[in-house]
């Protein structure tokens, strides 16, 4: 095998809902296909995600498993004591929230007790109690553990009681060079917002209702849709109608190479709609609208989000940033003192951040181009690729420098 070649391997690979990187050659991707579902009727899906790693790892072990130096492993730990024990191999995990902090929707920092029914028990009893066991006595089996900020880390090893490695943080890196390249400076007015949307449209309600002489701003919710899964089917029709419930008229729209159909809802507005929601945006849409001249702002709406590269997108791009107090990316935009600020933290209530967002709106072009630098240069210093490049190849090596794994036992 190449010295230093890297080889991916997955369950589950949609080059039309990918990054371009993992379909056009950059990277070798191995897509092992299962014979499992990923649920059935929309249940069991942790269950079937064991299962498939499952799969994948033995695919793994009786091909070309022994050709590899050591398994660098992201978000699912099921299958690490399985190439420890039987490949000999060591084993680096990238490790995400615990899947039980996230099971019964957004989680939320230090509210671990609840009021739980009988038939809620006999649940968690049968189903998320082991499921949650597996994921903690595989995740502690790893040679070395990654996260992706401190805010993970601590959550990790806060729920993880077991759990006596020091995490090592490294940060997500961006590859500076998709925002660099020139655009269309015919871009329409944009404000760009992600997740947990619902506070984006209020405060953009409220920001219009107020002030009636930015009635040529428009909001852009762009992120993946997927007809398959349920949620993501509520979450847009939800949306929908609390735009029309606010008298905001909104459009639809998917780029041409997408597989979907869009859903159809009553009172779509073709033209110069207040809100315009791109479904499955490309790669190049995505750069274009935070490149874009006439974009004011990047507001990132999730509350104790693991990381949230969308951030750090938006200060590679010299944007204003708006997001939440809590999560990981509270250590990648700075808020205070106000002469080093690169983006506001603030508490998801709607009128603060209509508040912010009119700050934001009425900066004057010196204090916008101040803030814009300071962000870039942040942005580069911290999340550059080298960087996370640099500090995954020390921890690789770190790890095959321990040695071969004794097939005897864990």
């Amino acid at each position: 095998m190449e010295a230093g070649a890297s080889h991916m391997y997955t369950s589950h690979h949609d080059k039309h809902r990918c990054f371009d990187e993992t379909r056009d050659g950059t990277l070798s991707v191995h897509h092992v296909i299962p014979p499992l579902p990923r649920s059935i009727q929309g249940n069991f899906h942790i269950v079937f995600a064991h299962a498939r790693q499952l799969h994948l790892t033995m695919h793994l072990m009786f091909t070309s498993a022994h050709q590899y130096d050591v398994f660098f492993v992201d978000q699912l730990s099921t299958c690490i004591p399985f190439l420890r024990m039987f490949c000999g191999k060591r084993v680096v995990f990238h490790c995400r929230f615990p899947d039980k902090l996230l099971a019964n929707g957004a989680y939320v920092e230090d509210q671990r007790g609840m009021n739980v029914s009988i038939l809620k028990y006999i649940y968690l009893l049968i189903y998320r109690f082991p499921m949650d066991w597996l994921e903690e006595v595989t995740t502690t089996q790893a040679d070395l553990i990654l996260a992706n900020s401190k805010f993970t880390a601590r959550v990790s090893k806060s729920h993880f009681s077991s759990l006596r490695h020091q995490l090592k943080v490294v940060y997500p890196g961006i590859n500076l060079k998709a925002y660099i390249s020139p655009i269309d400076p015919s871009d329409p007015d944009i404000l760009q917002m992600k997740k947990n949307a619902a506070l984006a449209i209020e405060a953009f309600a409220i920001l219009r209702n107020k002030d009636q002489n930015i009635s040529d701003m428009r909001l852009v919710l762009a992120g993946a849709y997927d007809p398959r899964v349920e949620d993501n089917i509520h979450t847009l029709k939800s949306l929908v109608e609390l735009a029309h419930l606010s008298g905001l008229i909104y459009n639809i729209i998917a780029p041409l190479q997408s597989r979907i159909t869009v859903p159809s809802f009553l009172d779509l507005t073709l033209n110069e709609p207040d809100i315009l929601f791109l479904l499955n945006f490309t790669t190049t849409q995505h750069s274009g609208l935070l490149q874009a001249r006439s974009t004011l702002a990047l507001l990132y709406t999730p509350a104790n989000e693991h990381f949230g590269i969308g951030p750090v997108e938006g200060m590679i791009c010299g944007l204003s940033i708006l997001a939440c107090d809590s999560g990981g990316h509270t250590e990648s935009i700075v808020d205070q003192p106000a002469d080093q600020r690169t983006g506001w933290l603030y508490n998801p209530r709607p009128s603060v951040w209509a508040q912010t967002s009119e700050e934001i709106y009425n900066l004057s072009e010196t204090d916008r181009k101040a803030l814009s630098q300071r962000a870039r240069d942040r942005a580069q210093k911290m999340f550059e690729m080298e960087a996370m490049a640099k500090s995954l190849e020390e921890v690789l090596e770190e790890a095959v420098s321990m040695g071969p794994v004794l097939r005897i036992g864990m």
